[in-house]
């Protein structure tokens, strides 16, 4: 699987698809069909116009698509974005509210690197923007990063988040959505021993794996069962001649896709269906909901080799996060040593990629935290992508996030620990 041939052929196959999509649709659209009373040219060009455009999303990096932002004097104000610190591997960018007073909370969010891009929590900018001056980790794709450019793995991804709280200093609040969650607890730790000055406010974690085996899933199974030779033979390629990063050894984004989509193959089946029926009936728009959905879920981005499994090896296998054994650069990363900063876990009481007790974890090894830092919130009924998007973010998490936010946004006298209290439903 290590080589350039396999990854040329799998990108072969999604370019076959998405001709044989075009190509449907083209037949099936001529004017001289009209004269046929048959369903099958309708169903057809349909079926073209799904298929064409699910294989062409997936190798394309989707926009932000936040113009503007409604502000306290009931106006509209345009939103841009800009990179603040530029990396090889992934960028600071600020979301500018043009025209607006800058509001007090200041928010890092660290954007997870599981195959998506940071566009995956396009709805939780939005939903955050207009009560917060927001910056996002902006990784990039594997595939367009020179071999010259070197190795990325979690200790290097823990570093550039350290790097990016110096950068943004100790009136930050962090909150850290899905796989950066440990990383981003053991980047706060760092800090805590290195540049206690420099540490966040707050740092809300979001249904991220601290200690896998703490809940069970079809994930934390798959990593069990399959060793590290396995794996590396079966998931790992070398990015082919079309790509910037030709040579790179990475974990393929549509590999990363065909586990996503395996994992609810048919709720995946049936939507493409509907669609399809939709579509020869006249009843499908450009931006229903099925494509809003689909055109995000679909873009994937090619992950390091060694990110991905060190990931694997370092997280889910030998647990160095829920044992507090994780090191970088050769120095233990002690959670312990967190003492000043509120920490708030966020767990959906349905979600099976993270299942709740894996992101609680997280308390456990905060031995040098207040009880009164600490928080937690379990919500019902949510999965995973629900908490961080969709209604129940915007009803019930949100909010309780800002208040934690604001009940230990005040500055602390240096050298002291905090003792404000913490939201804690």
């Amino acid at each position: 699987m290590r080589q350039m041939a396999s990854y040329d052929l799998m990108e072969a196959a999604r370019n076959t698809n998405e001709w044989m999509g075009a190509s449907a649709r083209a037949f099936a659209s001529y004017p001289i069909w009209g004269l046929v009373p048959h369903p099958m040219f309708k169903v057809m060009s349909a079926w073209g116009r799904v298929t064409e455009r699910a294989f062409s999303r997936m190798t394309i990096k989707p926009d932000w698509g936040i113009r503007t932002v409604v502000a306290e004097d009931g106006r509209d104000h345009l939103v841009e974005t800009s990179v603040e610190l530029s990396r090889d591997f992934g960028d600071l960018v600020r979301f500018n509210v043009h025209n607006r007073p800058e509001k007090p909370r200041r928010i890092l969010l660290v954007a997870p690197m599981s195959g998506h891009y940071a566009t995956l929590l396009r709805s939780t900018v939005a939903s955050l923007l207009p009560d917060a001056e927001l910056w996002v980790t902006d990784w990039h794709n594997a595939r367009d990063i020179p071999v010259s450019a070197g190795k990325f793995d979690i200790e290097d991804y823990t570093q550039y988040l350290v790097d990016f709280m110096k950068h943004m200093g100790p009136d930050t609040h962090v909150v850290a959505v899905c796989q950066p969650v440990p990383l981003a607890l053991a980047a706060t730790a760092i800090l805590a021993e290195d540049d206690p000055e420099a540490q966040p406010r707050t740092l809300t974690l979001i249904g991220g794996p601290v200690d896998p085996d703490a809940a069970p899933t079809e994930v934390t199974d798959f990593g069990r069962r399959v060793t590290m030779g396995q794996l590396e033979h079966l998931a790992i390629q070398r990015v082919g001649f079309k790509y910037r990063g030709v040579g790179r050894l990475v974990y393929p984004g549509l590999l990363q896709l065909a586990g996503f989509i395996s994992m609810n193959l048919d709720r995946h089946a049936e939507a493409f269906a509907d669609k399809i029926t939709a579509g020869a009936r006249g009843e499908d728009s450009e931006r229903d909901k099925h494509n809003r959905f689909y055109d995000e879920y679909l873009s994937v981005m090619d992950m390091t080799a060694e990110f991905y499994l060190s990931t694997v090896e370092r997280i889910f296998k030998d647990r160095e996060i829920a044992r507090n054994a994780f090191t970088v650069n050769g120095r233990l990363a002690d959670i312990g040593k967190i003492n000043r900063v509120a920490v708030k876990i966020v767990e959906g009481a349905k979600d099976d990629i993270s299942a709740p007790g894996q992101c609680l974890a997280a308390l456990e090894l905060l031995t040098g935290l207040p009880d009164d830092k600490k928080a937690q919130h379990l919500e019902p009924g949510a999965g995973h992508y629900g908490i961080f998007a969709g209604r129940s973010w915007r009803e019930n998490i949100r909010p309780l996030v800002f208040e934690f936010m604001d009940a230990n946004g005040a500055q602390p006298p240096s050298g002291t620990r905090l003792s404000l209290a913490a939201s804690n439903p």
